[in-house]
Order: structure tokens, then sequence, then C-alpha cells
């Protein structure tokens, strides 16, 4: 029986995280435009690939929020690394578009192994041995998943086709593969006793927050999609874009730490509503300008901002559903997958009606605003609530 420590834990969950979203799921974006230019895949079947995609994460979300017995969880998770693997491999090994499509839907179920699976075995293992819950660790994987696989795909781009260079990355997730499932503790239940009981928030504060995350998932779908063809489209960056998609990832591995810090310095809400403000800025530079600078600053905010927005929606909801936080967490992240599925096929097609990227990015870019809008009212139903 091997010896599980904190360390061995969380690397379990940043190497889930980097196989199954950053593999799997995030190694798309930066292939996008070798196959856009390498295969007969167009810009608006690139946008429904990255639509089944977050559908199958949409679907690997109703499944785990079905799934009560923890030992059943624990199967599904090490059943969705096996599939990163098997859905990345796959890519490089056909060329029909029925075949990718199904491809990306598994691929996107896989990445609940990561991003919900994982944290919340993490989080518990973390609990019942008397540590403080690090999410900001471990979605720190978020940013690896973009850094690790996008500097192989620059590398790769100098050598080898389109089509090798899946095949290769599917051979490269077996080194996140190992830790993740050897490293990964099964789940024990939870103590009851330890269990506290909050006064829980009222069915509009609910609604408000869900409405929130669907917008900023609006915002970061279309440009985590999107961002490396945007930049490749510019004439001053074209060449630039996985680099800057690399970039953009380091900027991503250190983030959640800082907004859990930022969080604790100015508030919850207040640090969701600073966050939503960045990820608003990084949208609208490239719809702005095609400047390299700019849109470097643009890549790097963006890095900083999304998965923090993740890492701070899901510990919010935990403190406020302390007793039964993974029901709430699903709902959080059934509205950010709906939006997931509907924004890059909206914004595919809109980018092909007018030729540019442009008017997808204010699309984002409205839906965030309209995010922050519904935070600021969860900020006042806050503030009312305390005063009462």
């Amino acid at each position: 029986m091997q010896h599980i420590t904190k360390t061995k834990v969380l690397l379990a969950g940043i190497s889930a995280l980097i196989l199954s979203v950053g593999i799997a799921r995030f190694a798309y974006t930066p292939f996008l435009p070798i196959m856009l230019e390498q295969t007969q895949l167009s810009t608006f079947t690139g946008g429904w690939l990255a639509t089944f995609n977050y559908l199958g994460y949409l679907l690997g979300v109703l499944l785990i929020s079905q799934i009560n017995d923890l030992h059943y969880k624990f199967r599904f998770y090490r059943f969705n690394l096996v599939i990163a693997l098997i859905s990345t491999l796959g890519m490089g090994l056909t060329t029909d578009i029925m075949h990718w499509s199904f491809l990306r839907l598994i691929a996107g179920t896989s990445s609940t192994a990561g991003i919900i699976l994982a944290a919340g075995f993490v989080m518990s293992w973390l609990k019942q041995h008397h540590y403080k819950a690090q999410l900001g660790i471990h979605f720190s994987g978020l940013g690896l998943g973009i850094v690790i696989p996008g500097l192989l795909i620059a590398v790769m781009n100098q050598h080898v086709d389109w089509a090798m260079q899946w095949i290769i990355m599917g051979l490269f997730g077996l080194v996140f593969f190992i830790p993740a499932w050897r490293w990964m503790p099964a789940p024990a239940a939870y103590q009851q006793s330890e269990i506290k009981t909050f006064k829980l928030p009222s069915k509009r504060w609910m609604n408000l927050m869900i409405a929130a995350y669907f917008c900023a998932g609006v915002g970061y779908v279309v440009s985590a999609t999107f961002i490396v063809a945007i930049l490749e489209n510019m004439p001053a960056l074209s060449g630039k874009g996985n680099w800057i998609w690399v970039i953009l990832g380091m900027a991503a591995v250190p983030s959640c730490l800082i907004w859990d810090k930022i969080s604790a310095t100015i508030g919850e809400v207040t640090a969701l509503i600073l966050s939503y403000c960045v990820l608003l800025i990084s949208i609208i530079i490239p719809a702005l300008s095609s400047a390299f600078l700019l849109n470097l600053i643009g890549a790097l905010l963006f890095g900083a901002t999304f998965a923090g927005v993740v890492s701070l929606m899901l510990v919010f909801i935990g403190h406020k559903f302390s007793s039964n936080p993974a029901k709430a967490m699903a709902k959080l992240t059934i509205s950010y997958g709906v939006a997931q599925i509907a924004a890059p096929a909206i914004a595919a097609y809109i980018s092909t009606v007018t030729q540019t990227y442009t008017a997808a990015l204010w699309l984002a870019a409205g839906a965030v605003f309209v995010g922050i809008v519904f935070l600021l009212l969860i900020y006042g139903e806050e503030s009312r609530s305390q005063i009462n």
C-alpha cells in the first residue's frame, strides 16, 4: 500500500487537470490554426467541434450530478483519464468530421475529471487530514495545462504535420496519466459531525450567481477557443499566436493563488467583480487593436483571470452551501457549460458571415459586462443580509 502525502495528492489533482483539460481540451485551441491550414476544416466547422467539446463537458457534469456513490465517482474519474488519452490520440487518426465531433465530445466529458472530480477529491482529502483546502494550488493546473502542451505544439509545428502532432500529444499525456491515476486517493465518506450548518442564500441570490457564471462562460469560451486563430490573423502577430498562448498559460499558473489572496483582502464578491472587469478588458483589447504589445497584455490579463474566476466562484459557492457544496457547484457548472455549448457555434457563425472575429469578441465582451451587473446585484444582496 503506497503512502499518500499532501504533495502527492496535490500533484495528482494538477496532473489530472493537465491531462483532462490541458491536453484533451485546451490543446485544440493552438491546434486549430494548423488544422485550418492543413485539413479541410473551416472556421465554421472548427467552432462546431468546440461546441461538441463543451457539450461533452456539460453531459459529464450532468452525469456526475446524478452519481451519489463516491466509489462510482472515483471509477468515473479514472475512466475519464483513459478517455482523455484516447480522444487526443484519435484526433490524429482520422479526417472525418463526424469522428472528430465524437472525439471532441468524449474529450469534453473527460475534462470533468480534473475540474470537478479531482477538485472534489483533493478538497475532501485535505479537509479530512486537517489541512487547509487549497483550490488555488489545484487550479494552477489550468495554467500548466496551457503552458506545457502549448510549448510542445510550438516545437512540433516546426517538424511534423497536424496529425502526428495530435498523436504525439496523446502519448505525452501518459506523463500526467500515471500520477493522476496512482496518487489520487479514493474518496472517503464525509463525517456528518464535521459539517456546520449556515443560513442558505435566497433563491434570487442563487439565480443571480448562475446568471453571472453563465456570462463568464460566454466571455471565456470565445477567447479560449479562437484566441490563437484571432492573433494569427493579425499581420503583426502572424506566427506568434502559439507563443502568446503559452504566455497566457504562464500567467494563469499563479493566478488562482493570487486571486485567493485578493479575495481574502477585499472580500469574495468584490474580488469576483474585479476579476470580471479584468476579463472584460482582456476581451476588448483584441477587438480594438492588432498591436503586438497590447495583445500581449490582453493575453496576459486573460490568462491571469479566467482560471481565477472559476476558482473564486467555486470557493464562494462552497462557503455559502457548506453542508452540500457539490449540488450548488453543479448548478453553477451547468450554467457555465451551457454557455460554452452555445457561444462557440454562435461566434463561429458570426465570424464566418463577417469574415472577422471582431463581432464575436464584442459578443463575449457584452456578456461579461452583463455578468458584472449581476455581480453588483449580488453585492447588494450581500450588503443587505449583513445589515439584517
